[in-house]
């Protein structure tokens, strides 16, 4: 039996998005080209923004393509800041449990603070409100995420982009870990968010496509130079990722989501192995993401954990795909003051909703054997 609980690092290909693009294999115009081989390819795009537009209820002529979520975060912080102390406008203000590729950005710029957040991740808004008080003469430039896709915990958006024009800055928000789960209100363009990045392979779409959308009014500079995407990407489009985010978004079921599968085993798991604990909100707030469950397991090594889950055919994470390589603490979970004791005690489990009874008792079942498995070698 196999069961992927890794759905926050990367979907699967949805059915509809494959059978969308094996018929565009042998559509080989670039484009940029003026001829109707190329017209041909363009309308793919076009039709793709307008699905994205769709999908996120804004203006097809706001949303640019990228190649991946990591570079819509790049194009929106690097965009509007610059490396010249006489040219440079902004002081960033960033959350420190971002993704790692908006941390390593908003810490690249000339000036930049992290905010505070509390034990479950959230922001303080007060503690924000107070810093833009005393940002100087700089424009506040505050990158957040929408959700954390690592502990769950959704971010007061509406509250930061508030006290964030009030100081008369511009907010913007990593959706990525968010949208796979929660749909963009449809006033939020309205009041909120002046940017807003997410990325193409976590919505059931291939890899190797990221959206940026931007207020029309905001003017960046380009990332890569060259006359595609508002000569803000340059370089020939990867035109089948781009078409199966279309896709995959066109058809993209919320109904789907539910928090009932991660609910059930959470209860089952916290019954059987009763000194685990949740990191991030509570499972019964409205503030955690329904698919996301992460558990610390108190002594037992979380890498550990994982690779005997993955012998057991039980794919889950430690935390972000971004972080899966390095041995440093978790960024998150040192932001939220985490005991040092347990931040590498730690899995991920994320859902698709699709899991049946069978798969989840299977999970709980050898989550628990794994852990008294792992235990038993300790006390060795």
């Amino acid at each position: 039996m196999n069961i992927y609980l890794d759905h926050a690092a990367s979907t699967p290909l949805s059915e509809t998005a494959k059978a969308y693009l094996t018929s565009l294999f042998d559509l080989y115009g670039n484009p940029s080209s003026t001829h109707s081989a190329g017209a041909q390819v363009r309308q793919l795009i076009e039709d793709a923004r307008r699905s994205v537009s769709d999908f996120i209820h804004a203006d097809t002529g706001d949303i640019l393509f990228t190649p991946s979520g990591s570079a819509s975060n790049t194009l929106a912080v690097k965009g509007l800041t610059s490396e010249d102390p006489q040219k440079n406008q902004y002081h960033v203000f960033y959350s420190p449990t971002s993704h790692k590729s908006m941390r390593a950005v908003c810490e690249s710029c000339l000036w930049h603070t992290p905010l505070s957040v509390n034990a479950d991740g959230s922001i303080d808004i007060a503690s924000l409100d107070a810093l833009l008080t005393q940002s100087g003469a700089l424009k506040p430039l505050v990158c957040i995420e929408a959700a954390n896709s690592e502990i769950g915990t959704i971010q007061h958006v509406r509250e930061a982009g508030s006290v964030t024009h009030k100081h008369h800055g511009i907010l913007v928000v990593d959706a990525t870990g968010y949208l796979p789960s929660m749909p963009v209100p449809m006033d939020i363009w309205k009041h909120d968010v002046d940017i807003l990045t997410f990325s193409g392979h976590k919505l059931h779409a291939l890899k190797g496509v990221g959206v940026v959308w931007k207020r029309s009014e905001i003017r960046l500079t380009p990332l890569i130079y060259g006359n595609q995407e508002q000569g803000l990407i340059g370089g020939t489009e990867s035109v089948l990722s781009i078409a199966s985010l279309g896709k995959a978004v066109s058809e993209y079921d919320y109904s789907a989501v539910s928090s009932q599968n991660r609910d059930y085993v959470y209860r089952r798991i916290t019954g059987m192995i009763p000194d685990c604990y949740l990191v991030g909100a509570p499972v019964d707030s409205a503030m955690r993401l329904p698919n996301n469950l992460y558990l610390c397991f108190p002594g037992i090594d979380g890498e550990s954990l994982m690779l005997l889950l993955d012998m057991n055919g039980i794919q889950v994470s430690t935390g972000s795909a971004c972080n899966s390589q390095s041995l440093s603490p978790s960024a998150v979970l040192t932001a939220i003051g985490m005991d040092k004791k347990d931040i590498h005690s730690c899995i991920r489990m994320t859902f698709s909703g699709k899991e049946t009874k069978n798969q989840l008792d299977h999970v709980c079942r050898t989550l628990k054997q794994c852990v008294t498995f792992l235990k038993n070698c300790e006390r060795r």
